[in-house]
């Protein structure tokens, strides 16, 4: 018997290299099956053809809801070509107006960043301090008023919420009297090329300022924060992914990404205004910080200025080439050119 125990421990003893190496084998061929889908992908598609380069992982999702209330952080977000998406809840698809149909921001009313949204059976939850929380359905009833909107100047349409989250904005703003619209997919969206030149005609967006998507590296943040004396938040800022492993501003430089089975491509960085120093936590306005420290060196190129003006750049606004699925953790890789 202990012969043949020795005889038995001597062949598992043999085949375990083998059973390693297989592993690794395995590994090698499942990581090269990944790059040839990417680059057969495009070369099918009749895109230019270059290598891919790992830049950074994804730290963190946020889906805002309402423009300017506070975000949804999510582990995985669907990308459309309007935005991300998380179930019932899509990137800035729901605005608050005034009754004439102008838009209204935190620019106006910092207190909006107060109020939290989240979703519960069809339903979208909000919630703020001092406030009940109040339930408005995703899918409104027809008979609610399709309105008129002003976004920066454009026209945009939004079916009215009704008058219970209304007088609920407005109690807690203490404000005089807004609505709160949605954005339907059956309406016309704005053209982002209308805001920026530099966008595609086939750029479209519901409530955002400009773009579908708004990326920024934890390295600009940490490096913002060693020249702050009080020190922000990436929730003032407000992107909807969060990179990490790279080094300060890289994303300016990224022009054509991959996030799993995402394509995102950079159009535009994103000009900064006084919304930043409204305090995410307390919802007042600072009206100076971070933004003057930015200003002090992160204005853009001389040649530049007839797009950004005078404002600081902080993020870089990218559309969607390819919808699909991303999660935190998701690798993100840049084409370089060939």
């Amino acid at each position: 018997m202990s012969g043949a125990r020795g005889a038995a421990a001597l062949s598992l003893r043999a085949a375990r290299p083998l059973w390693l190496w297989g592993a690794a084998v395995a590994a090698v061929l499942g990581a090269l099956l990944g790059a040839w889908r990417w680059a057969g992908g495009r070369s099918r598609a009749g895109k230019r053809r270059g290598r891919l380069q790992r830049v950074g992982t994804v730290l963190s999702l946020s889906v805002y809801p309402v423009k300017s209330c506070r975000g949804v952080a999510v582990r995985k977000a669907e990308v459309t070509p309007m935005g991300l998406r998380s179930g019932e809840l899509r990137d800035r698809f729901w605005l608050v107006t005034k009754e004439d149909g102008h838009m209204v921001t935190a620019r106006q009313e910092p207190r909006l960043v107060l109020i939290s949204v989240s979703s519960e059976n069809g339903h979208m939850i909000l919630e703020a301090p001092d406030m009940k929380p109040l339930s408005v359905p995703v899918k409104l009833p027809r008979k609610n008023p399709v309105r008129n909107c002003r976004v920066f100047g454009v026209d945009i349409q939004g079916r009215d919420c009704g008058d219970e989250v209304a007088q609920w904005i407005t109690a807690f703003l203490n404000s005089e009297p807004y609505r709160l619209v949605h954005f339907e997919p059956s309406m016309l969206p704005r053209k982002s090329k209308d805001m920026i030149n530099l966008f595609r005609t086939t750029d479209e967006v519901a409530y955002p300022d400009c773009s579908p998507v708004l990326i920024i590296s934890e390295a600009s943040l940490e490096d913002l924060n060693t020249r702050l004396e009080k020190k922000v938040k990436i929730e003032n800022f407000r992107p909807n992914i969060l990179v990490t492993d790279c080094s300060a501003f890289e994303e300016d430089t990224w022009e054509e990404i991959f996030i799993g089975n995402v394509e995102l491509r950079g159009t535009v960085c994103c000009g900064r205004c006084i919304l930043t120093t409204v305090n995410p936590d307390t919802g007042v306005m600072d009206r100076k910080e971070p933004l003057e420290t930015l200003k002090s060196y992160r204005l853009c190129d001389p040649s530049e200025k007839h797009l950004y003006k005078s404002s600081p750049l902080f993020g870089r606004y990218f559309a969607v080439d390819k919808t699909g699925t991303i999660q935190v953790g998701d690798p993100v890789y840049r084409m370089v050119q060939q």
